[in-house]
């Protein structure tokens, strides 16, 4: 009998001071050539405190640069114009460096190391990455990042509003799984029941998670040890099932249409919100987190359109039509479009 062997992170560090450390943590692996993406103005920011702790450890930075660019011609380039002498690849920022260097350390089989400076999503522990082939955003192969070190102190320095898409993105996994089982139960899918064990503790991890106010270390820390679980839960898995349901495909279809999407971890929220309504399914919980951690009050000023969510609904099972969530099914999104005009939370957030 043989098992099944799934890729987890060699190295996870969540914590204070923690990018002071790369340095120990990457001689500790045995790296001593390394490349580094930063995002966009964060060598400035927190440069020089990354190259000083390599230093000291005596690890050399091959190269190193800002990039914003998720185009994935521009990272297959600039992935085969890295030194053959790198031995690790480091991406520290948003999710536009770090999908770029996942990508890029992909391309020239090198471990990956994630540095995320937001909490806006799980995408620093999955192992694909967002980019634009074709002018549209794709999701593409990528590995699971070798190491995850995550600082708690910068994530304090990012603007809330990442915090709250980190919220709605963490909790999304309640939808998500229900639409997973139930995706089962109508043949059109296999749950895996570790990697759905797994997701849920992570989950329900989070939500149990005391704290007076989101920027708590605790808080935090859950937060981000909770997002990297639901990376590993899709790693078992072999797909985004444990942790992206009907609930993510609204928030893709606001992407498609709009010029200037919300946060994705935004949009997933309030998605989540409603179909947790429409699977009558742990709604009341979903709205005490959002409600505690203030994430209603944060999407309340952002001037959303409702309509924007009907379209988006409508589009839904276009989005992944090999799925089979609530969505995919019209007598659901008829549900959820009334629900979007009628429930008492809803019409506060879009006005």
């Amino acid at each position: 009998m043989t098992g099944s062997y799934i890729a987890i992170p060699t190295i996870l560090k969540v914590g204070k001071g923690t990018l002071n450390n790369i340095g120990t943590y990457l001689k500790g692996s045995g790296f001593e050539q390394a490349v580094i993406y930063f995002g966009n103005n964060l060598i400035e920011m927190f440069g020089y405190d990354v190259m000083d702790s390599l230093k000291k450890e005596g690890v050399n930075v091959l190269e190193y640069r800002e990039m914003d660019s998720t185009n994935i011609e521009d990272i297959t380039q600039m992935a085969f114009h890295i030194d053959a002498k790198a031995q690790v690849i480091v991406g520290i920022g948003g999710g536009k460096v770090i999908d770029a260097a996942k990508y890029a350390a992909y391309l020239r089989k090198l471990p990956f190391i994630s540095i995320p400076t937001s909490s806006s999503s799980d995408g620093f522990s999955s192992a694909s990455a967002s980019l634009l082939v074709d002018g549209r955003r794709t999701s593409v192969p990528a590995h699971m990042a070798y190491a995850i070190i995550v600082d708690t102190d910068v994530l304090k320095s990012a603007p809330v509003k990442f915090l709250y898409s980190g919220i709605g993105d963490m909790v999304a996994k309640i939808s998500a799984l229900y639409d997973w089982v139930y995706e089962e139960q109508c043949g059109y899918a296999k749950v895996n029941d570790f990697a759905m064990m797994i997701a849920k503790k992570a989950v329900n991890s989070f939500v149990r998670t005391p704290f007076e106010s989101i920027q708590d270390d605790l808080f935090l820390k859950e937060l981000v040890d909770s997002l990297a679980m639901s990376g590993i839960a899709n790693e078992i898995a072999g797909g985004s099932a444990p942790t992206s349901g009907s609930e993510h495909l609204i928030s893709h279809a606001l992407d498609k249409m709009l010029e200037t999407p919300q946060l994705h971890g935004i949009q997933v929220g309030i998605a989540t919100y409603l179909m947790c309504k429409v699977q009558n399914h742990r709604y009341e919980r979903v709205n005490t987190v959002f409600t505690q951690t203030g994430f209603w009050e944060h999407v309340s000023t952002l001037g959303l359109n409702r309509e924007d969510y009907e379209r988006a609904i409508d589009l839904a099972p276009s989005i992944k039509p090999n799925r089979h969530t609530y969505l995919h099914e019209e007598k659901y999104r008829a549900q959820a479009k009334q629900l979007l005009r009628e429930d008492e939370m809803l019409r506060k957030v879009f006005g």
